[in-house]
């Protein structure tokens, strides 16, 4: 089958049959956390997108980050799906057990929110004005009236979950905390939970709040115990979620295999983003196998309805989920370094033009291109202020210029700049 051929198809309108894998099918062990944005891989795997490709893929459903980064590293895995920062993180050498790890495919963006107790939620109200339709920014304000209220009266700070040191979700809490006034090291407590456990820590009180993917927000606002406040979306618009994370030493020695992995996971991806197939896409999601919540749930998920709390409270986010328009596949090298800027403000790393060549290097668009064609990839230079850029406008008005990452991490009043160069890692 020549490339051409591979570059030019898309993935089919309703559920593909599965196809029976041949003899000569290459095997590829893939590791996944149980969240919706592993949808693309498992598309790929459950509709027959692989196997179009010559690939079969073994589905490994792991427990946590840590895990999935070891087991990759170990050669357990050959792929895996990954947190966006993850790669970039592998690249510079922190945390525990660095193996270097690179992208070449974006798995897609969305997904993310921040849901709060019940019970905060409730004091946030008493404390400040917040209605049915009040902003992200509406709520870190109200919350940072309430940390201070509590402090005040020597309450404990309050405790809240993320998934991992180095993910989108401890960026973006910190990020909407920091943007409402509140420290993120000094005025709460950030502690990791893993994703499948978010929802009971908030109801037994182990935790207050937490920054995790879907489906396990709406999991607690469905329950009563929790009340979403703001969405990715409302932090940073264009934010890549989970990434295709192998080992850069196996996508040189596997060319040919990557070439027809990036091929089959980018028409699953646009077969996941068209609603008609959403039905199918939410059942295969639901197997215990996979992510294992209720198919009503995700259901509602893919199409952006939340129910807020369990009041009934709604709120409709159009493409919540994005996994192939406006190049949400494209590994954008500007976005590993906005990544890397967060990484400096709260001292995992430090400034560097090594630092950020490393980061760069972590996400691969000369990969995406050779498998998928410049056709498939965006046409502005990703490292230019060229374009509309309104996507990385962030909930504080700030638009992030890759070009000037240093004084973009200088401008923050909330920081942690001074703490350079400590990576400590808390896992699970």
């Amino acid at each position: 089958m020549n490339m051409v051929t591979r570059r030019n198809r898309t993935g089919p309108s309703l559920p593909a049959p599965a196809i029976v894998p041949s003899e000569g099918t290459r095997v590829l062990r893939a590791g996944f956390i149980p969240l919706v944005d592993a949808s693309v891989l498992i598309a790929a795997s459950v509709f027959g997108f692989a196997e179009r490709e010559g690939l079969r893929l073994e589905l490994v459903r792991d427990v946590s980050w840590a895990n999935v980064r070891d087991r990759l590293a170990f050669r357990q895995f050959d792929i895996a799906h990954m947190l966006s920062p993850m790669p970039v993180a592998s690249m510079l050498g922190l945390g525990s057990n660095p193996s270097p790890t690179i992208t070449p495919f974006s798995l897609g963006r969305g997904g993310n929110a921040i849901t709060l107790s019940a019970r905060l939620f409730a004091r946030m109200q008493d404390t400040a004005d917040i209605g049915d339709n009040a902003s992200a920014l509406d709520h870190a304000r109200a919350l940072a009236l309430v940390v201070r209220t509590m402090k005040a009266a020597g309450e404990q700070p309050p405790t809240l979950g993320m998934t991992y040191p180095f993910s989108s979700h401890n960026y973006e809490f910190r990020y909407w905390l920091a943007a409402g006034g509140i420290d993120p090291d000094v005025d709460v407590r950030l502690v990791v939970v893993p994703p499948p456990m978010t929802s009971d820590a908030l109801a037994a009180g182990a935790i207050d709040g937490f920054c995790v993917g879907a489906p396990w927000n709406m999991v607690a606002s469905q329950r009563g115990v929790g009340r979403i406040v703001a969405a990715k979306q409302d932090i940073w618009p264009s934010a890549p979620e989970k990434v295709l994370g192998m080992r850069p030493d196996w996508a040189e020695s596997n060319a040919d295999t990557v070439m027809r992995l990036l091929v089959a996971l980018n028409a699953a991806a646009q077969w996941c983003d068209q609603s008609e197939n959403h039905d199918a896409l939410a059942e295969a999601l639901a197997d215990p196998r996979h992510v294992g919540a209720s198919v009503e749930i995700i259901r509602h998920v893919l199409s952006g309805e939340f129910n807020l709390d369990a009041q009934g409270t709604r709120r409709v986010i159009p493409n919540y989920f994005s996994f192939h328009a406006q190049h949400a596949s494209y590994p954008r090298p500007s976005q590993a370094l906005w990544i890397y800027s967060q990484m400096i403000r709260w001292g995992q790393a430090t400034y560097s033009e090594k630092g950020m060549a490393a980061a760069v290097a972590s996400f691969r668009p000369d990969i995406f291109r050779s498998a998928l064609g410049d056709a498939a990839a965006p046409d502005e230079d990703d490292l230019r202020m060229e374009g509309d850029r309104s996507g990385d406008r962030f909930m504080d008005g700030y638009v992030f210029d890759p070009r000037r990452l240093h004084d973009y991490v200088r401008h923050f009043p909330i920081a942690r700049r001074d703490l350079g160069g400590r990576a400590d890692e808390q896992e699970m």
